[in-house]
């Protein structure tokens, strides 16, 4: 094949697909053109690769068909822009997706924390079996209180932040396990119960809410989302409905995912609180309405905003172009 005859019969047809690749709008008729010539102008660079190799006409067709490609596929989105949706509309109504699961865990949990504590403080052999006389006072008078100021501030927050962003994060991606969430949050319940039948044998259970409150609220209600979502994430695998396992788990991950994501941020506020608030000598009454404030923005931001995103069609998942091009399924 001859190239230069080949861009002498060509030329016009290349330039008029370079010019619709450049258009800034194009109709229904231009988009039509486009993807044919898009075609005509793949046959010309197969011909002229098939006969002559790497040449410089091939490169210019390359770059030409390039571009037309870029068009008629999309660009993807700047990350500045992704941001404002993100937090708008992706992670509110993944929130709002886990809300009744989030309240039958925050159920289970406090029922779990309630059995442990009345059955252990009711118990003097079972208090008597978690440490002497002299260990089990030293913990009420002392290290329950001082765990709060022992150390600065902004170290102590930044410590139980990575410690609670960790467990959330693990509650979520090990969730298909179905097993990960469930031992977490009864660990947890049990530890909970087991400090306040302690404090409660040697009177002093107004100290352990007063203490556990002001942070509390919003840490402990992220991580019931986090037990939620990841069992969400499991439940998607065993009952996937008319879609395949992999595509039900791949759409459950992804949406749920931007969860961990959201939670990070949430429990840094509460570490934040945790400390620079609870162990303040302030009036209790003004550190649990921080913590109650800090909740009641939460559960808005998860309930009410997440709500609006859910009726727009939102479901915390990708976007078709970021996922790809889902596979139809009937049902």
């Amino acid at each position: 094949m001859d190239l230069d005859a080949l861009t002498a019969a060509r030329r016009e047809e290349w330039a008029r697909l370079d010019e619709l690749s450049r258009a800034r709008r194009l109709s229904g008729t231009e988009v039509d053109e486009l993807v044919t010539r898009y075609r005509a102008a793949s046959a010309d660079l197969a011909d002229a690769k098939t006969s002559a190799g790497r040449s410089i006409q091939g490169d210019h067709i390359s770059t030409m068909l390039a571009r037309a490609r870029l068009r008629l596929t999309g660009a993807p989105e700047n990350v500045m822009r992704q941001i404002p949706r993100f937090f708008a509309l992706q992670l509110p109504a993944a929130l709002y997706r886990v809300r009744w699961a989030t309240l039958a865990i925050a159920l289970g949990f406090v029922a779990v924390v309630t059995v442990v504590a009345l059955w252990v403080a009711g118990d003097p052999a079972l208090v008597a079996s978690l440490g002497s006389q002299a260990q089990l006072e030293h913990y009420v008078e002392n290290e329950f209180t001082d765990y709060y100021s022992e150390n600065p501030a902004a170290v102590f927050a930044g410590t139980v932040w990575t410690n609670n962003a960790w467990i959330a994060a693990q509650c979520v991606l090990f969730g298909i396990t179905g097993v990960w969430p469930i031992m977490v949050l009864v660990q947890n319940a049990v530890g909970v119960g087991t400090a306040a039948a302690i404090m409660a044998a040697f009177d002093r259970g107004d100290v352990f809410v007063l203490y556990i409150l002001p942070h509390g609220m919003l840490e402990l209600t992220c991580i019931f989302v986090a037990g939620a979502a990841g069992l969400q994430i499991f439940w998607a695998w065993v009952a996937p409905g008319p879609r395949s396992r992999g595509d039900s788990l791949a759409a459950a991950g992804r949406s749920l995912a931007t969860i961990a994501i959201g939670l990070v941020i949430a429990l840094g506020f509460s570490g934040i609180i945790e400390g620079f608030v609870t162990a303040q000598p302030w009036p209790w009454p003004v550190k649990i309405g921080i913590g109650a404030s800090a909740l009641a923005l939460f559960l808005v931001y998860m309930l009410v905003v997440g709500r609006r995103a859910h009726r727009l069609g939102e479901s915390g998942d990708l976007t078709e172009y970021e996922a790809g091009t889902p596979t139809l399924v009937a049902g």
